[in-house]
């Protein structure tokens, strides 16, 4: 369908932008109107069950029936509702895409908000509230794009399945992991799924505009240590103190400097940043130095600097149940996370750090995934982007953390992190995920749907296969 250019005012388009003949002022409108009303469903997510995503679930599911698609809604718990929908494509033979967003979202505290967090409120061009960047903007976004397909009467390329999953903020056990699981056959000739934290803009030093796409996620390993000791009374010498053991292995984990892993994902988002710094990087060559790269950075260091190897955190301690007796137990527990193909080396050395007096054991533990940044999907994300921000330096990254992506992976779907929005200077779009204050700009929702839309209407991939290999064929040694 030909493209149109609109000018507009208050937020609904730029003037002199571009705007797909599908996506219409309405489906801008939805986008925003579907934050604020997902917003507005409390679907906080306190851990172990406590979470109720059903009512978040009706309503997607409510949009997606009015744009003529057949939503199933699955649970596998009472009220941890799932939602998925097929839209068909004009190429049957082709690969699907998955499109995947999460309906829960971590609790929030209205004392410490300057608006409601479940409020929803548009306020001065922004849209304030729990969800608004984790992740139910991009739900909202994804809705508006569909709606817009079906009144303009047009379908996608190839298959797009659309899935709106519980539990993401905790486990995932009654979400994308069930899913996966007992549910495999809704994602059939499914090869790539799009998420989120991607495709949104962060702003480098020198006022160089970046759009990090993920094409990779470090891996969960969650450690609960134990040390046993002798109990006795407080005043007494004790060699054998539970605490002192445990508070010796947890300085050495907090202190440890893990070596330096650099998987393909990481190298080429270290040479394309660098690249778009004017310095010249090769990371395949003998002796480089990746810290000292990180350090010519600048800000956008921040995008590289927790992937280039495994970290663990400590994060919980507990011990005693009076000040004057030393317990016979000290318990504590630390955040891990493993880069591809690291997580040998996260056994060995933790269980160095630990040493003879404390044990350790996975509390919960999840795989790493890493994806092709030379694969015709990425050039198209990219291009995307580009289109409709042509100043945009797009560059691919690890993710840090994970998503709902490594159980979708279990089906030989390869996830990325793309959730397009345009930010402005001063929107720092890592700090708003969990943190107060989460907000996005009403321009960023926009953005997003004009993105997304020419995305997965993007015709230009002629051939059917949008990794340009097999599914089936593995990527390089990660190292």
């Amino acid at each position: 369908m030909a493209e149109t250019t609109h000018g507009g005012n208050g937020g609904a388009s730029r003037p002199g932008e571009r705007i797909s003949g599908r996506i219409d002022e309405r489906a801008l409108a939805e986008a925003v109107r579907f934050t604020s009303d997902l917003i507005r469903i409390d679907t906080a997510n306190r851990g172990g069950g406590d979470c109720r995503e059903r009512p978040a679930a009706e309503y997607v599911a409510e949009q997606l029936a009015d744009a003529g698609l057949e939503p199933l809604l699955l649970e596998k718990e009472p009220g941890r509702t799932n939602v998925v929908a097929r839209i068909p494509g004009t190429d049957p033979g082709a690969e699907a895409i998955l499109v995947h967003g999460h309906l829960d979202v971590v609790p929030a505290e209205p004392a410490d908000w300057r608006v409601h967090p479940f409020s929803g409120e548009v306020r001065d061009g922004v849209v304030w509230g729990r969800g608004a960047i984790d992740m139910k903007g991009m739900d909202a976004m994804v809705l508006a794009v569909v709606r817009a397909w079906a009144r303009a009467g047009v379908r996608p390329p190839r298959d797009v399945v659309i899935a709106y999953t519980a539990d993401e903020e905790d486990t995932s056990l009654p979400g994308a992991a069930f899913l996966a699981a007992e549910h495999a056959g809704l994602f059939e000739g499914c090869t790539v799924g799009i998420s989120e934290s991607g495709g949104y803009t962060f702003h480098a030093d020198g006022g160089l505009r970046l759009y990090p796409v993920a094409a990779g996620e470090r891996g969960s390993a969650w450690v609960r240590l134990t040390a046993q000791g002798t109990a006795g009374h407080g005043s007494k010498v004790n060699r054998r103190n539970a605490v002192v053991r445990l508070a010796a292995a947890v300085t050495r984990i907090g202190e440890y400097k893990w070596p330096v892993r650099l998987t393909p994902t990481v190298r080429a988002a270290l040479r394309e940043i660098a690249a778009v710094h004017g310095i010249e990087a090769n990371p395949e060559a003998p002796g480089f130095d990746a810290d000292e790269l990180l350090a010519k950075l600048g800000t956008a260091a921040a995008l590289v600097a927790a992937t280039v190897r495994n970290s663990a955190n400590p994060t919980m301690l507990h011990a005693g149940y009076k000040i004057n007796v030393i317990p016979g137990l000290a318990v504590g527990h630390v955040d891990g996370r493993t880069v591809p193909g690291g997580d040998a080396e996260f056994e060995r050395i933790m269980d160095e750090l630990t040493g003879p007096d404390v044990d350790w054991e996975y509390e919960h533990r999840e795989i790493s995934l890493q994806a092709p940044v030379d694969a015709p999907v990425f050039a198209r994300m990219r291009a995307a982007l580009e289109r409709f921000d042509p100043d945009a330096r797009v560059v691919p990254f690890c993710m840090s953390g994970g998503t709902d992506a490594k159980h979708f992976s279990r089906l030989g779907i390869t996830g990325y992190g793309f959730s397009p929005v345009r930010l402005p200077a001063g929107y720092d779009y890592q700090a708003l995920f969990h943190g107060v204050d989460e907000r996005v700009p009403v321009d960023a929702l926009h953005f997003g749907v004009r993105v997304l839309d020419h995305f997965l209407m993007d015709r230009s991939l002629t051939d059917r296969s949008l990794l340009g290999r097999t599914p089936a064929e593995p990527l390089s040694d990660p190292y």
